[in-house]
């Protein structure tokens, strides 16, 4: 039994490093859209914390706890500079004005010698070990759970369905807004320097579009109702074209297919039912 877990783990732990790394881009996405703010910068948040966490360790051999600290830290005291002007924005605007900065930070990446510019950086330390996954992703659950009926997750749940009405009632929409999109860039940087001290490498090129259009699908697939909707869509499709690896070429068509059936049969993601009280 022993040697199978152990050539299991051989196997399969970039997979599963990968999977809890989707998990916490999952949350951090869906504390956005539980306040009904589609935001598309996750990818530049973690492309963030990641350069900054690998920079610290790498140039200045800094202990890893406060390089990953400064890779959640950093890309929330930017979601907190931007997110005052852009948060007055919603719908298809936000999403828009929130993938521009993407594309700023990408394009500064690309053009900065310290990032490595286009060639990225190369021999990350390798820092980031299985429990370091286990004890963030579940304190980040025990937080959502704490959240559904906390204050904070009260004033979300009602931004969500009416922000006028929250506003007439006297919450501070605007402050709960960008609270929580800076929490959620937090938790995007965090996961960012977890997986550059993993993967050994850091590009601009992992942070684009392409990737914060992966995030929001982890939250569309699983469902926004509740936390563990977009955990459950970010495990699926991480999963999901090693699984279907046999098909070849195809895998990704099939991957298609079963988003697009989601979408059509299940409009509020597989999790889906309506919610009760706050963000849960």
């Amino acid at each position: 039994m022993s040697e199978f877990l152990i050539a299991f783990w051989q196997t399969y732990n970039t997979l599963l490093f990968t999977v809890f790394v989707h998990g916490m881009l999952a949350l951090s996405i869906y504390i956005t859209l539980a306040c009904g703010q589609l935001s598309l910068g996750n990818a530049a948040f973690m492309g963030i914390g990641a350069y900054t966490a690998a920079l610290l360790t790498m140039k200045m051999q800094v202990p890893f706890a406060l390089a990953l600290a400064a890779g959640g830290l950093l890309p929330a005291a930017v979601a907190l500079a931007i997110g005052i002007p852009t948060l007055r924005l919603s719908g298809v605007y936000l999403a828009m004005a929130t993938l521009g900065f993407g594309e700023v930070v990408r394009v500064v990446f690309l053009n900065l010698a310290i990032t490595g510019g286009s060639l990225g950086l190369n021999g990350v330390p390798l820092k980031t070990e299985f429990w370091h996954l286990l004890f963030i992703l579940g304190g980040l659950i025990y937080f959502f759970v704490k959240l559904k009926n906390s204050r904070f997750g009260r004033a979300l749940e009602a931004i969500n369905e009416d922000e006028i009405a929250a506003a007439v009632l006297g919450i501070r929409t605007t402050f709960f807004k960008v609270g929580a999109f800076v929490v959620g860039a937090f938790i995007a940087g965090i996961a960012g320097g977890l997986n550059a001290h993993f993967t050994f490498f850091v590009s601009p090129r992992e942070y684009g579009f392409e990737f914060a259009v992966d995030i929001l699908t982890f939250a569309i697939l699983g469902g926004t109702g509740t936390f563990w909707g977009p955990l459950l869509g970010s495990t699926i499709l991480t999963l999901l074209p090693e699984l279907l690896r046999f098909l070849g070429p195809y895998r990704l068509a099939l991957n298609g297919l079963i988003l697009l059936l989601v979408v059509l049969y299940l409009p509020n993601g597989i999790v889906s039912f309506k919610r009760k009280g706050g963000p849960s």
